[in-house]
C-alpha cells in the first residue's frame, strides 16, 4: 500500500534522508524508530505528499506522490508531529471542519464526527476550546482527524506523545483493532511502542535505514539475551560462580552482594536459553535459590547498539 523508492532529502548540503526504501503492506503496523533528528518526520512528510522529495519516487495506493497528490491524500489519514489544528475551535467545530474537507454533509458528517469522537475519548473536552485543552487531548483531537473518513492507511507521528499511560493503552488499544484492514506506519522514540503495536520496525538514523525486521529479529540483536538472574541464600559465592562458568552455555558470570545474599548475573553464549541448565546446576548442587528469572530484553540497549554502531541494514538483518 506505501511503496518507497530510494527517497530522498537535501535542504542545501544537509542530507536529510538518505536514499530509504521500504514497503507497506495490508495488516501491517510500522514502527519508524530513531533518534531526534534522525529523519522519520522528513520522511512521513514525502510520504504524505506535504514536502517534495529531492530524489527517489513514493507510491501510495498505486499513485504516484509527485504526480496525484490529491489521491494520495485522500487514501491516507496523517497525524503530523505536534497535532496542529485552529486553537479558537472546539474538537466538535474542527472535526467537523474535517469531515466537510473530506466531503461529507448532513447525517453522514454528523456520524463521521461522532465515531471519531467516540473512538479517540473527546467527548468531555468536546466544547471546549482546543487550545485550553492539555497536550494529551490536543493529541488525541488530531488522531481524530486522522481516522475520521476511515482511511485505508494511517501516517501517525507520535501519536502517542502527550498522553499519560491509560491513554496510551486506550490508543494502542485502537490501532491494533484498526490494523486488521489498515496499513498504518507509526514514527516513535518509545521503544515499548513497538512491542504493543508494531508487527514490524524500521530503525532509522542520519536519514538512513539501519534495521528493517520483526520485532522479535530486534529482540534477538539484544547482547544479552536470555541472561538469566539468580539469587543464593548461603552459598560461597566464588565456589558458584566457579561452577556455573563451567556450563557450556554460559559466556560470563557477574556477582552482587544483597545483604545477605549474592545475586549472579549470568551472560548466555550466542544468546541461547540456559535457564534449564542453571535450574539444574543449583538443584545438583542444592543451592538455597531465593529468586531465579530471565532477564528482560532491554530494546534501549539494541537501539544504541543499531544507531550508535553504525551497522548497515544488511548486516544488522544478517
Amino acid at each position: 500500500m506505501i511503496d518507497v523508492q530510494n527517497l530522498r532529502k537535501t535542504f542545501g548540503s544537509f542530507v536529510a534522508v538518505s536514499d530509504i526504501s521500504f514497503q507497506l503492506n495490508r495488516g501491517e503496523v510500522l514502527g519508524f524508530l530513531g533518534p531526534n533528528g534522525a529523519g522519520k518526520s522528513t520522511a512521513m512528510k514525502m510520504i504524505t505528499g506535504f514536502l517534495t522529495p529531492s530524489g527517489g519516487k513514493v507510491s501510495v495506493n498505486g499513485h504516484d506522490v509527485t504526480d496525484e497528490p490529491l489521491k494520495v491524500k485522500a487514501a491516507i489519514g496523517y497525524l503530523p508531529e505536534g497535532a496542529p489544528a485552529y486553537g479558537d475551535m472546539t474538537p466538535r467545530s474542527f472535526l467537523e471542519f474535517i469531515a466537510e474537507i473530506r466531503g461529507f454533509s448532513g447525517d453522514e458528517k454528523r456520524k463521521r464526527v461522532q465515531e471519531a469522537a467516540a473512538k479517540t475519548h473527546l467527548e468531555s473536552v468536546f466544547h471546549k476550546p482546543i487550545e485550553t485543552l492539555s497536550k494529551g487531548f490536543k493529541r488525541r483531537v488530531g488522531l481524530a482527524q486522522a481516522i475520521l473518513h476511515d482511511p485505508e492507511i494511517l501516517v501517525l507521528d507520535e501519536p502517542t506523545d502527550g498522553l499519560d499511560p491509560n491513554q496510551k493503552h486506550e490508543v494502542r488499544a485502537l490501532l491494533k483493532e484498526m490494523a486488521k484492514d489498515k496499513a498504518i506506519l507509526i514514527s516513535t522514540h518509545i521503544l515499548e511502542e513497538v512491542d504493543a503495536v508494531c508487527s514490524r520496525a524500521i530503525i532509522i538514523s542520519q536519514g538512513k535505514i539501519l534495521f528493517d525486521g520483526t520485532p522479535g529479529e530486534l529482540e534477538a540483536m539484544a547482547p544479552e539475551r536470555n541472561a538469566v538472574s539468580l539469587t543464593l541464600e548461603g552459598a560461597d559465592a566464588g565456589s558458584a560462580t566457579s561452577k556455573l562458568e563451567r556450563l557450556a552455555t554460559v559466556q560470563s558470570v557477574t556477582t552482587y552482594k544483597e545483604g545477605d545474599d549474592v545475586r549472579y548475573h549470568i551472560i548466555p553464549k550466542e544468546g541461547k536459553s540456559i535457564v534449564k541448565d542453571v535450574a539444574h546446576l543449583a538443584k545438583d548442587e542444592n543451592w538455597t535459590v531465593d529468586e531465579m528469572h530471565v532477564e528482560p530484553v532491554r530494546l534501549d540497549d539494541v537501539f544504541r547498539m543499531v544507531t550508535q554502531g553504525g551497522e548497515s541494514a544488511q548486516e544488522v538483518r544478517t
